[in-house]
């Protein structure tokens, strides 16, 4: 077998999705399915850097979780004094056979994975943190975070949505083209949520995770390539292309972060904005704008300005504006603040995050603070605005954005008055 590769953690991160959809396809029971392929991944960190990595990881991972819920079916049988395994439908060692050829089919499982979470017996907040949990790996505060809910609120949904899919009775299996269809809606917000925690990662050193973006980016092109004429996919990718555009220009070289309006245009990817612009005029053509139309319209309008003095503020803030109307978004009526503190001023802007610091899901939020600090600085206010940079700083989980924050207040510290 060849040496395992000097990347191993991020190997069985990328695998977890595709050993997940072959063992959940085979056993249709998403608590034990999971399980296993966590005891297969623990075997792997184990035993591959010793002997090491397979030739087919995927299917390797696969048979030891296999194996597993053989071994807890035995178990619990036993324990129940049942004559029949919950997953002897055929034997064991064909159900293992059959799992480790699903791993050697020729199809990405990934997005299928993502849809069979979207599980009916679900609400769309659950499923979606489901989602994340199987898909994307993220792990419980990241989830949290996202969601504006404290960790153990989190942690309590999560194992709920489990149960109750158990509870439900509704197998995981293959989907028409009329379910995948049904679940398009739930399944956008949770690629978007991906691209988010990769773009701007919640916590620690690194100010991205390219790998989870890049994830996002390349199942939303296949979401996108199942239903073309869904305009809001359409605009789902605009949005990740035109974001994504800036990433080389995010941080220095030693991973500072670099605000939008101090970046370097030049290093922005002029491909992907092209693509980007290309994609938002399709889906705005097509009528009825959604949610994830508008931020890309309001994300090319900031691709397309050739320096930071020249962005077209007033359409952003009439953009933002729009999105207010679309949705019940805190971190939207945030950014429609700052907008509108950049078109009328930082008294106008500031009265408007007023309202929004009121919003309980922001409540300690590092965003509220750091934007309150950087509009009280543009009105003349530094000592105002050193306080809460510092509070910011001392909200953030991410070092790169703790490092920016405490930066501008040692700025403004260092000022002459």
């Amino acid at each position: 077998m060849p040496p395992v590769a000097p990347a191993m953690p991020t190997l069985l991160r990328d695998l977890v999705p595709e050993a997940l959809a072959a063992v959940l396809r085979r056993y249709r029971d998403f608590p034990a399915a999971e399980d296993a392929v966590q005891e297969a991944l623990l075997a792997a960190a184990t035993q591959w850097p010793a002997e090491g990595t397979p030739d087919n990881p995927c299917g390797w991972l696969v048979r030891v979780a296999s194996r597993r819920i053989a071994d807890h079916a035995r178990a619990e049988a036993a324990r129940r004094y049942r004559g029949a395994l919950v997953v002897s439908l055929v034997p064991v060692d064909e159900q293992i056979a059959l799992a480790a050829d699903a791993a050697h089919e020729e199809q990405d499982d990934t997005l299928d994975l993502l849809f069979l979470c979207c599980h009916p017996s679900l609400t769309s907040a659950s499923a979606i943190a489901l989602t994340l949990r199987a898909v994307g790996g993220l792990t419980t505060p990241e989830i949290a975070r996202a969601f504006l809910v404290p960790e153990a609120t989190m942690a309590q949904r999560i194992s709920r949505a489990k149960q109750t899919v158990k509870a439900s009775g509704v197998p995981f299996e293959a989907l028409t083209d009329a379910e995948r269809a049904a679940r398009v809606r739930t399944v956008m917000p949770v690629l978007y949520l991906l691209f988010s925690e990769g773009y701007t990662a919640s916590a620690g050193p690194t100010l991205a995770r390219a790998d989870l973006s890049d994830e996002a980016i390349r199942l939303t092109r296949m979401l996108r390539a199942l239903v073309p004429d869904d305009p809001e996919v359409t605009g789902l990718l605009a949005l990740m292309r035109l974001t994504d555009a800036r990433r080389a220009a995010r941080t220095t070289p030693d991973g500072a972060l670099v605000p939008l309006d101090r970046q370097d245009r030049a290093r922005w990817d002029r491909d992907a904005i092209a693509e980007g612009v290309a994609l938002v005029e399709e889906a705005l053509a097509q009528g009825a704008a959604g949610p994830y139309q508008v931020q890309a319209a309001i994300a090319a309008l900031h691709d397309e300005a050739p320096r930071a003095e020249a962005t077209d503020w007033p359409q952003i803030a009439a953009l933002y504006g729009l999105l207010v109307r679309m949705t019940d978004n805190p971190v939207v009526r945030l950014n429609h603040a700052v907008a509108v503190a950049m078109v009328s001023g930082p008294d106008a802007g500031l009265a408007q995050l007023e309202v929004v610091a009121k919003d309980r899901r922001l409540a300690n939020h590092h965003r509220v603070d750091a934007a309150r600090a950087h509009l009280l600085e543009r009105a003349g206010d530094p000592e105002a605005a050193i306080e809460h940079y510092r509070r910011a700083a001392g909200r953030t989980t991410s070092i790169p954005e703790r490092n920016y924050l405490m930066t501008q207040a040692a700025r403004l510290s260092d000022a002459p008055r």
